[in-house]
């Protein structure tokens, strides 16, 4: 695979950085999220824009947090009375985020004793979430936000939820192993964040069995073929004849690079970065390797390409490619023999779960 390049577009978030409201922070989302979309099809490669959107996002998370403070200092509550660490999960975590995304973050709050800190942050997290929706994220369905308890706690009582999670091989625990091992630090203390990544990988070596538990996981979310090797679209619905590109495409490509990582102890979280992380220490036979990069490739090309609709001046998608798109020849030959490349890969990891499954005492 080609190195991944660093783009530096900072020259255009200057609306972002000087936006002393949540108002003019949320039509400075809209102005650049225009030119972005304008950019999808000039010169920007999937990989470039992706940075670029993602740039755009932290750049937005940072002011947020900053207006929030400086909300909950004119209302009385000061600032924040001990270190703590804004940090992101999902497409976010992943820097994978397309310009409709929702919420998946979470905070990291210091072990420095302070009697007022836990309320403090209770309401800094739900101001954040609040605002963020007010933005155009909407809110997590499940919840994975720094306004839950769950996802906010001092960095000890983080340790303890991941060896919680760690020690329980259940479905929803392993679950959520999976969602925090996206976490990547977005503003406040990055020292926390650190700290936070090493008990998360020095604990998730120290339980062999984890591996297996998150491989069962990973293989849920195959490659949506049928038999005859043809594209499964909607059968019903609004989006009969349509395809999930999200679900259909791109998850089982970000479940299977994540779950090669976490097994060879790769801290990367970006799915193509933990791709050539593989690579570089040949820890996963390099055509299964390629096959996967190119796929995601492809994924990231369909995943930005679903039909956008516009509402409150931001753009929304429905993930789904639509039948119109799925009649076009091109597109669809495309998609069939870039989902025979995931389904590969699926069965490669499927071999491996059995292998695993028949060794267990």
């Amino acid at each position: 695979m080609e190195p991944i390049p660093f783009i530096n577009h900072s020259w255009s978030y200057q609306g972002i950085d000087g936006a002393a409201s949540s108002e003019e922070l949320r039509q400075a989302r809209v102005v650049l999220q225009n030119e972005l979309q304008e950019l999808l099809s000039a010169s920007l490669s999937p990989i470039e824009w992706y940075q670029t959107v993602n740039e755009l996002h932290d750049r937005i998370y940072r002011k947020a947090v900053e207006l929030c403070i400086q909300g909950m200092v004119e209302d009385g509550f000061g600032r924040p009375p001990v270190p703590y660490a804004f940090i992101v999960f999902g497409s976010s975590g992943r820097e994978e985020a397309t310009l409709w995304s929702d919420q998946d973050n979470g905070m990291i709050i210091s072990d420095t004793p302070h009697e007022g800190k836990e309320a403090y942050f209770a309401e800094l997290g739900r101001r954040m979430a609040d605002m963020l929706e007010e933005l155009g994220y909407a809110k997590c369905e499940g919840k994975v936000m720094c306004s839950e308890p769950l996802w906010r706690k001092t960095l000890e009582s983080w340790k303890e939820q991941l060896r919680e999670w760690r020690s329980d091989l259940a479905w929803e625990p392993v679950r959520n192993l999976i969602i925090a091992s996206d976490m990547r630090f977005v503003a406040g203390e990055r020292g926390l964040a650190e700290e936070w990544v090493a008990a998360f990988y020095d604990g998730f070596r120290a339980v062999p069995e984890l591996s297996d538990a998150v491989l069962r996981n990973t293989v849920k979310h195959k490659a949506t073929l049928n038999i005859l090797g043809q594209v499964v679209t909607e059968r019903f619905g609004e989006h009969a004849g349509g395809f999930d590109v999200k679900y259909g495409l791109y998850i089982p490509l970000v479940n299977s690079a994540r779950f090669l990582a976490l097994q060879h102890g790769i801290r990367e979280t970006s799915t193509l970065k933990r791709i050539q992380r593989l690579v570089s220490l040949e820890a996963v036979p390099l055509t299964l390797l390629d096959a996967a990069g190119r796929a995601f490739m492809i994924a990231l090309k369909f995943r930005r390409s679903t039909p956008v609709v516009i509402r409150s001046g931001l753009q929304q998608s429905s993930g789904f490619l639509d039948e119109k798109q799925m009649k076009q020849k091109q597109m669809h030959y495309e998609l069939r023999d870039t989902l025979g490349q995931v389904r590969r890969v699926h069965r490669a990891l499927q071999r491996q779960l059995r292998f695993a499954e028949r060794r267990r005492p």
